[in-house]
């Protein structure tokens, strides 16, 4: 997740936490979520263990190397304060 501007990227920190990720995803991450953040590019990494039954070409999800999760996350909303 990168924030579109630096001011934003504090509340993606604050917001989008390996446990709030976690609970988004439900069953679909069979692991844990580990974070990375990367405050140089006002970005956050996510690792989801066991999310991809193996990943690439072993796995028999339909998006075995797990892009789609990115747009996904995009669904989880989060609170921003009032005037942004």
């Amino acid at each position: 997740m990168i924030a579109w501007e630096e001011r934003f990227y504090p509340i993606l920190v604050r917001e989008l936490t390996a446990e709030r990720v976690q609970r988004h995803f439900g069953a679909l991450v069979a692991g844990a979520v580990e974070r990375y953040e990367l405050p140089n590019l006002g970005a956050l990494n996510f690792l989801l263990h066991e999310a991809l039954g193996g990943g690439g070409t072993v796995s028999l999800r339909t998006d075995a190397q797990g892009k789609t999760f990115g747009a996904a996350l995009l669904s989880l909303e989060i609170e921003v304060p009032a005037g942004l």
